[in-house]
C-alpha cells in the first residue's frame, strides 16, 4: 500500500483542490484533462487520498455521488447548492459539471 501520493496521485489531488463549490466533475472528467489514465486510476487515487480535497465533488458520470459517502456528499451539495437531479440523489451533470479553468 502506498504512504505517500506519486506524481499521477498529486496532480488528481490538485485537479479536484481546483473545482469550485457547486461544481463537479467525473472521475473521467479528472482523467481526461489531464491526460493520463482513467476513471479507476482516479478512483483509486480518490480513495487513497482524497480526504483532504472536496472529494464531494467527484461523481460518477452518471452523478452519483462515491458509494458509502452519499450522506455526506448531499449535505455538501445543499451547502454549495450544486444542482441535483429531481430525484434529489443526484448531481444534475448538465449544470454542474465543471468545465474546467478558463485559459
Amino acid at each position: 500500500m502506498q504512504s505517500e501520493p506519486d506524481e499521477y496521485a498529486e496532480l488528481v489531488l490538485d485537479t479536484v483542490d481546483s473545482i469550485p463549490p457547486g461544481r463537479v466533475l467525473a472521475y473521467g472528467d479528472i482523467a481526461e484533462m489531464l491526460g493520463v489514465g482513467g476513471p479507476r486510476q482516479v478512483g483509486r487515487v480518490m480513495s487513497l487520498f482524497g480526504g483532504g480535497v472536496p472529494w464531494w465533488r467527484v461523481v460518477r458520470a452518471d452523478g452519483s455521488p462515491a458509494s458509502g459517502h452519499e450522506v455526506r456528499a448531499m449535505e455538501e451539495y445543499r451547502v454549495e447548492g450544486t444542482p441535483l437531479r429531481p430525484d434529489g440523489r443526484r448531481v444534475d451533470m448538465r449544470r454542474a459539471r465543471w468545465e474546467g479553468p478558463v485559459a
